[in-house]
């Protein structure tokens, strides 16, 4: 996630309970379940009849409806206009994506979250205007490619393209040392933002702290500082 991702959930309302779906594909379906799942009011629709019945009958939204997302007298009659946040999850087929996602936004929708397929077909979908644009597949395959790379990285949250914070296993190197005795930040340009102990992290830990096989540290910096780590 960067900077541009952390403006647009920043807008977000807190207090918004009711989420439009628009595709019932796998990434829609998850999406509407999860929400579903967590409380949240789901109208979740599709083009494809026999999908909306599947997740009527699954019971995956609060509601579904079978329309052509492409028609903006069917959205404004399904009330989706009046939605705070609309999920445009039809990723594989690009002109509807960009048709439905400018016509979501036309019709005032605040907050548009679109699915993309590939980096034109992000840009076309920003230029139309996506609040915000996520690459599923691509970033599935990104994180399960720094996990086999990667094992001790157990989470990463991404600044910019060159800086991150990451959350790492404490390296053998670093086992029984003092915070002040690894010298994070002279020999790698690192800065140590917490520690585990006793399965919960201590924030700004004391430098005279000594790190322990299996636990955990969070640090900040830069990805080629990060990847020069003994891990």
């Amino acid at each position: 996630m960067n900077l541009s991702s952390l403006n647009f959930f920043r807008t977000l309302r807190k207090d918004n309970q009711q989420f439009a779906v628009i595709g019932l594909g796998r990434f829609g379906r998850s999406v509407s379940s999860t929400l579903h799942n967590l409380g949240y009011q789901v109208l979740a629709t599709d083009i494809d009849e026999k999908r909306v019945c599947e997740a009527l009958t699954e019971e995956i939204v609060s509601h579904a409806l079978q329309l052509d997302s492409t028609e903006p007298a069917a959205l404004k009659e399904a009330g989706i206009f009046e939605f705070d946040t609309v999920i445009v999850a039809i990723g594989n087929y690009i002109q509807e994506s960009i048709i439905t996602t400018l016509n979501v936004k036309e019709g005032g929708v605040p907050h548009v979250v679109a699915k993309a397929s590939s980096e034109v077909h992000r840009k076309l979908l920003k230029r139309v205007g996506a609040d915000h644009v996520v690459f599923p597949e691509y970033e599935a395959g990104s994180a399960l490619a720094r996990t086999l790379t990667k094992p001790s990285i157990l989470e990463r949250f991404d600044l910019d393209p060159d800086h991150s914070i990451v959350e790492l296993i404490v390296p053998d190197e670093f086992q029984g040392k003092t915070i002040t005795e690894i010298q994070l930040r002279n020999r790698y340009g690192l800065n140590v933002l917490a520690v585990s102990q006793d399965g919960k992290f201590q924030i700004n830990p004391d430098p005279t702290k000594r790190l322990e096989r299996g636990s955990v540290m969070v640090v900040i910096g830069c990805n080629r500082d990060i990847n020069r780590l003994p891990i």
